[in-house]
């Protein structure tokens, strides 16, 4: 069914949490735009919603190419985040500024809480009987969009995360010890899997990696712990921010109490889960040298480290929402991430309903999980390689130990 070719103005912004590759969505998006004569002029929201409800837009049609692609090339989101969902109240006043500047054509770059967003704008535009095209554009570090293979911004956080983990690796057996890393994912342990592209070498770690997409105890923990350090005398951890206990609890969620307007308890300001793990390790394993850090927000936005298909990725699927929504085919959706089958890595990026996307995240498969919870599978580093592209070349001395002369 063909649907209505509307002539208006375009407005987009983006949500959540920033990543290294959100802007080449942002511009993708406007660089497509700047070629359909139905769409007028091109605004952006400062902030997200919020810019929408303060009435606080820039045009981005004015921008020139040479700066958007400067911009592309920059981390986090160049028009400002925001975490809100949209009250009644809110809603009212969105389409007041909608009508006032004649927008037509809505996308929002964000996660699973930004596609909800958009999914409330588009329903209620209905509701109203405004005739907009609403559409959101994948992107979460955290790789838990439902009716994604990945999404944007999860390649270049991991990548993040292998390379630190790489570091901490040499670090650790330089100065053998425990060294705990808590890496993001509420929900999803896709990014704290990555820290296992760092392996090298059969004795490299993490040797141990910690997910929530099953039951963590301290007591296997800690017998956990005490089995490696016993095999090299030194252990490096990957722990998930969500690890969570056998009744389905965070366990950083008892020390944290502080939530977002989506219900989202705000498990990464705190360095309290790590604390908690070395001290552990410490009193119940009887091993001094134990340390731990949490990577918080270095994931999301830490310049120059870079997955060439990330940021590729991210620019088309900003261009994609743009050319769905100009198509005359669809009247709203999300733009998805499809790995094609074959040995031969390549996507394509589909649309999708916004139910489908909105609200609930994804989880790690079972296959990508090893039968122990500690540690993910060879099913997970085939996935996740060509996602992150290359590393860093990590060698050893090879020289044989010299033995005194008697």
């Amino acid at each position: 069914m063909a649907i209505e070719k509307l002539t208006g103005n375009m407005l987009i912004a983006q949500s959540g949490g920033p990543t290294v590759v959100i802007n080449q969505s942002l511009v993708g998006a406007v660089l497509e735009a700047k070629k359909h004569k139905e769409i007028k002029q091109i605004f952006g929201s400062l902030h997200g919603l919020k810019g929408i409800l303060e009435e606080n837009l820039c045009d981005l049609g004015k921008e020139t190419t040479a700066n958007l692609e400067l911009v592309a090339g920059t981390p986090s989101s160049a028009l400002g985040s925001v975490r809100k969902k949209p009250t009644p109240e809110d809603c009212v006043k969105v389409f007041q500024v909608l009508q006032k500047y004649n927008i037509r054509y809505f996308f929002y770059i964000g996660g699973n809480d930004s596609a909800e967003t958009t999914h409330i704008i588009n329903e209620e535009a209905q509701k109203h009987g405004y005739v907009m095209k609403c559409f959101h554009i994948c992107k979460t570090i955290d790789n838990d969009l439902r009716e994604n293979d990945h999404t944007p911004g999860f390649g270049s956080a991991a990548k993040f995360v292998a390379q630190a983990f790489m570091g901490d690796n040499l670090d650790n057996r330089a100065l053998p010890g425990v060294k705990i890393n808590v890496i993001m994912g509420r929900h999803a342990g896709f990014l704290t899997a990555a820290a296992a592209l760092a392996r090298v070498y059969p004795d490299d770690g993490p040797h141990l990696i910690y997910l929530p997409e099953r039951p963590f105890t301290l007591e296997q923990f800690v017998a956990d712990v005490q089995a490696v350090y016993a095999k090299y005398k030194r252990c490096l951890i990957a722990v998930s921010e969500g690890i969570s206990d056998e009744q389905g609890t965070a366990i950083a969620a008892k020390f944290i109490k502080e939530v977002d307007s989506h219900g989202n308890v705000q498990l990464s300001g705190s360095g309290a889960l790590g604390d908690l793990l070395a001290k552990e390790i410490k009193e119940k394993a009887q091993i001094s040298r134990v340390r731990a850090d949490t990577f918080g927000y270095l994931q999301r936005s830490f310049a120059g480290v870079v997955s060439v298909n990330d940021a590729k990725e991210a620019r088309l699927a900003g261009a994609a929402a743009v050319k769905f929504a100009t198509g005359g085919k669809f009247a709203n959706g999300s733009t998805a991430i499809k790995r094609k089958p074959g040995k031969k890595y390549a996507v394509t990026i589909e649309r999708t309903e916004l139910k489908n996307v909105a609200k609930e995240t994804r989880h790690m498969p079972d296959a990508f999980i090893n039968k122990a919870g500690n540690d993910v599978t060879p099913a997970f580093i085939a996935y996740a390689k060509p996602i992150v592209g290359e590393l860093p070349k990590i060698g050893r001395l090879k020289a044989a130990p010299v033995t005194k002369a008697r």
